[in-house]
């Protein structure tokens, strides 16, 4: 099974939680042509008035470029990207792993199309997140070797 894993980086801003403020920060980065593989917006807690939106745009110096300019900057949060075909019990599988380190996951967006999945996560440090990637590719690894008990 192919399953890839990318370093990722996210690009955050905060706007007004109203109708439209979600509309009004996407527009610019769509009459520019930018694809987006992420848009997660989130209610700021404590701060009602408050939204974030992290988008994950395309590949590419132009995307980054063009969030700047519509008013996102680099988020802090080191993430990875990992796809695949889809199974039962991966996600499980993969948070139990990385739980069981002692890393800290401090997001994970994960949906399911079709037959494969994408998941989004976030880490603390780097470090944390490089520690994860090789975890991931181990529990993927072992999860698809079929099962020689008898």
């Amino acid at each position: 099974m192919t399953v890839k894993i990318a370093r990722v980086v996210l690009w955050r801003t905060e706007v007004p939680n109203r109708p439209g403020a979600l509309d009004a920060v996407l527009e610019p980065l769509a009459q520019a042509g930018i694809d987006l593989r992420a848009v997660i917006k989130q209610n700021m807690p404590g701060r009602s008035t408050r939204a974030s939106v992290e988008i994950l745009p395309g590949a590419g110096r132009r995307a980054g470029l063009v969030a700047r300019a519509a008013g996102f900057s680099r988020s802090p949060t080191p993430a990875l990207l990992v796809e695949g075909a889809n199974r039962p019990g991966l996600v499980f599988a993969v948070t139990s792993a990385i739980a069981w380190t002692g890393i800290k996951v401090r997001f994970l967006s994960a949906q399911v199309v079709g037959a494969r999945y994408a998941a989004l996560l976030g880490f603390r440090t780097t470090d944390e997140r490089r520690r994860a990637a090789i975890l991931i590719r181990k529990v993927i690894r072992d999860r698809t070797q079929p099962d020689r008990r008898s």
